[in-house]
């Protein structure tokens, strides 16, 4: 099964009506004995699996289109089709197939389907009428004929009947050659009928038509009958724009005629299903689905063919990448990769993957560069489309080349970085370009498809590499929109200027900008961790809550939802302590009673603290914001985290008591334990001297006695420690427990090193031990959060009303 004759990709049609690849192997047919019946066998030649399994049936009508290609429907709505590499294996099995159904191999179609309401006429008819007889190809009857031409359209029997009979008497030139003379003689009567039997022969949607149809003799009178729709007051001018207009430019001479000759055809059966036929009624769907076929494999066959010719792109690449190149000429360059592109989506997923490769060892990545930076719209508009094409084929290939371009190339000319100012600079007032580039972007960020196993510190490296050469590209708008005020702010309050672009489309770019930044939040967590905090960038997103457009508040309220959503401490205490609260409250208030978007986004995201129990955010909010929320009472939403507040801090109360009464039975316990520890002394004293029980009082006595003068002397220091140790640990663990949070800081915050006290000194008393007792946490943040309080947030104006 090694030939090449019997090599055959396999397709379905799917729901879309287009071919959708199912693999590539060898084809054979033989008899299966579950299936009772010669089928046709596919097994695919990468690993022997069985791609096709189909029972030849004997009411099944195969077609052979374009000589190596066989079509036909198993059942409703699934088409199958065999594309072999070459004739003579194509024409081997539809010998087979024809044995199977009994039918003459010289034909292109074995039988139609029939509809079961005709196949009970159709089998009662005698074999002699399996032709429709056509009326004299003469201008008297050109009515006749087309009358005849759009009846059969419905009946599947009289269209395959009909097809044949074109077929067998060289019909369709003899009408074109009609064509000719209609409209020498301006004959409008003639020429309407002649469209109304060219647009029916196509809908007969047979492959042996178009192939005589689309051929170089007949093409254009077919496009020209088209041309006379009777619904039209003037023909259209189709003929006069594929032979002027529409000119083809060999950016590179094709030498091969073959090749030359497709790319034509292609072109112009694409034009007469685009531009010419009208859009298909609900009844005439599926009749163009061959033609649609038709041009699927064309393509197909371009690319391989092209593909094949090395010297062909290696030229075409050298005059793309080449300083010299005029920008006309470079222009078609470019328009020519990217049918180039578009025509690959054709190709099964192997030959487009081999397809892509030699692409890229071309030099398409640094040659996209080049064409991106032109002022031409039309080639950075066509230059997006490639790169496009490539990151949907291979994010990876394109990281891969970022990064090894970043060792000898400066920030700016990164490709990338390209791609971003691209974005940026976009100047279509709907800023179409920038979504594009905005998707391929974030394409490009996903770790989710940075998990290839061969490479499993791609994510790591390419994401080091991002933050450090291009957020700061990325994010230059949203800064340079959201500058800090003059240096004459109060102290203290580092604020930004309210004022926010009032521009619709530098909005619109803001809002692409906060979607991939948000999407880095989601996704990046430990690079946009760092890098929102060096920058300070929620407090400058957040100015864009002054914005009058809403879907940009939207944007940078979205922005802190997901930051607030991923319940990091860090972002938190950053949110805390920069009262990045403030602008959000700010702009609820602002919005008063509307029942809108923004009001149930802001409410959603306290509702989202309040059900988490998000307890150090909760706290915050109460103690600096509560006042100017307690009169909102639509929802529940600020009473419930007042109460959450409240069932926090009696838990802090209770939890206080029990800790200050656990420190009462210390001093119980620690005073039995003295008493045990002289009980056990005194044993041993009485158990060296053998004393009887009669002496015990007076040596208990003297005992005593030398007892108290050591308990009054200087000396015997470890008690005096104990004693200090157990003040100063109540003291501590007090403060730890947060005694004094009504300021709401987290007792999880890091340690202060600039604390006046110091914060090892608690630490060494926490770590202290007491034979038989557990030390407790250890808190090394005390002094921060007391010398926090003293900085809690201010409130704004409208907050204190």
């Amino acid at each position: 099964m090694s030939d090449t004759r019997r090599r055959v990709k396999v397709y379905t049609l799917n729901e879309e009506r287009q071919w959708d690849d199912r693999g590539t192997g060898h084809v054979s047919s033989t008899f299966v004995e579950r299936l009772k019946g010669i089928s046709l066998l596919v097994r695919a030649e990468s690993d022997g699996s069985l791609l096709l399994e189909s029972k030849i049936s004997p009411n099944t009508a195969y077609q052979k289109q374009q000589d190596t290609l066989i079509v036909w429907s198993e059942a409703e709505n699934y088409d199958l089709a065999l594309s072999f590499q070459e004739k003579a294996g194509c024409d081997e099995i539809w010998e087979k197939i024809c044995q199977v159904q009994g039918k003459d191999p010289a034909l292109e179609i074995t039988q139609d389907p029939i509809d079961e309401s005709e196949e009970e006429r159709f089998e009662e008819m005698p074999e002699t009428s399996h032709l429709v007889d056509l009326p004299p190809c003469e201008l008297a009857k050109l009515e006749e004929i087309a009358d005849l031409v759009t009846s059969v359209l419905s009946s599947p029997i009289r269209r395959e009947k009909l097809a044949l009979a074109l077929m067998s008497e060289g019909y369709i030139k003899k009408l074109l050659q009609l064509f000719q003379v209609c409209e020498d003689l301006d004959n409008r009567e003639g020429l309407h009928h002649l469209y109304e039997i060219v647009r029916g022969v196509l809908f007969l949607n047979k492959a042996a038509l178009f192939e005589v149809m689309f051929s170089d003799d007949c093409i254009m009178d077919v496009v020209g009958c088209l041309e006379y729709d009777p619904a039209l007051v003037q023909p259209k001018r189709h003929r006069e724009f594929l032979t002027k207009t529409a000119k083809f430019k060999e950016v590179i001479p094709i030498t091969d005629s073959e090749l030359r000759q497709k790319i034509h055809q292609t072109y112009r059966v694409q034009y007469i299903q685009d531009i010419i036929l009208p859009t298909p009624s609900v009844f005439e769907e599926n009749f163009l689905s061959t033609l649609t076929s038709f041009i699927f494999f064309n393509k197909v066959e371009i690319v391989s063919m092209l593909q094949e010719d090395e010297k062909f792109l290696t030229e075409v690449f050298a005059q793309l990448t080449d300083e010299a190149t005029e920008e006309g000429k470079r222009r078609e360059l470019v328009n020519f990769f990217k049918e180039f592109c578009a025509f690959s989506q054709t190709l099964q997923p192997q030959n487009r993957d081999a397809f892509f490769k030699t692409l890229a060892n071309l030099g398409i990545l640094p040659a996209l560069e080049i064409v991106m930076g032109m002022d031409d719209l039309q080639v950075r508009a066509a230059a997006i489309d490639i790169f496009s094409y490539l990151v949907e084929f291979s994010p990876s290939m394109v990281r891969e080349f970022v990064m090894q371009e970043s060792q000898h190339t400066d920030d700016d000319v990164l490709l990338i970085n390209v791609v971003i100012k691209q974005m940026i600079c976009d100047t279509d007032p709907e800023l179409g370009g920038a979504v594009q580039l905005m998707g391929l972007l974030r394409t490009l960020i996903d770790p989710e498809n940075m998990l290839a196993p061969t490479n499993k510190t791609e994510k790591t490296e390419f994401l080091t590499f991002f933050y450090k050469y291009c957020m700061h590209v990325l994010t230059a708008p949203l800064l340079a929109n959201t500058a800090e005020s003059p240096k004459d702010s109060p102290e203290g309050s580092a604020k930004i200027n309210p004022v926010c672009p009032d521009n619709f489309q530098t909005a619109q770019l803001l809002a692409l900008i906060l979607e991939l930044l948000t999407f880095c939040v989601e996704h990046h967590t430990y690079h946009i961790k760092n890098y929102i905090m060096n920058k300070d960038l929620l407090r400058r997103v957040l100015v864009l809550m002054n914005s009058k457009h809403t879907f940009l508040a939207l944007c940078a309220l979205r922005f802190m939802r997901r930051i607030i959503g991923l319940k990091d401490d860090f972002y938190n205490r950053y949110i805390i302590k920069g009262n990045l609260f403030e602008p959000v409250i700010n702009a609820l208030l602002d919005n008063g009673t509307r029942y809108n978007l923004l009001n149930s986004a802001i409410i959603e995201l306290f509702e989202f603290i309040k059900v988490e129990d998000i307890k150090s955010l909760i706290a915050h909010i109460v103690d600096n914001f509560y006042k100017a929320l307690e009169s909102i009472e639509y929802v529940q939403t600020f009473k419930g985290l007042k109460t959450r507040y409240e069932q926090e801090k009696n838990r802090q109360n209770q939890r206080l008591s029990r800790y200050r009464r656990d420190t009462r039975s210390l001093e119980d316990d620690e005073e039995m334990w003295f008493n045990e520890e002289d009980d056990d002394e005194e044993g041993e004293v009485m158990a060296e001297k053998g004393k009887s029980e009669e002496d015990f009082p007076e040596s208990y006595g003297k005992y005593m006695e030398a007892k108290k003068v050591e308990q009054d002397g200087p000396k015997l220091p470890k008690w005096t420690s104990a004693g200090h140790f157990k003040f100063s640990f109540s003291r501590s663990a007090g403060a730890a427990n947060g005694t004094s949070g009504t300021n709401g800081k987290s007792a999880a915050t890091p340690p202060n090193p600039s604390s006046p006290n110091g914060s090892s000194a608690n630490r060494s008393l926490c770590t202290l031990t007491i034979a038989g007792l557990v030390g407790l946490v250890d808190y090394p943040d005390d002094e921060e959060d007391d010398e926090e309080v003293e900085d809690s947030p201010r409130k704004r104006p409208r907050l204190g009303s």
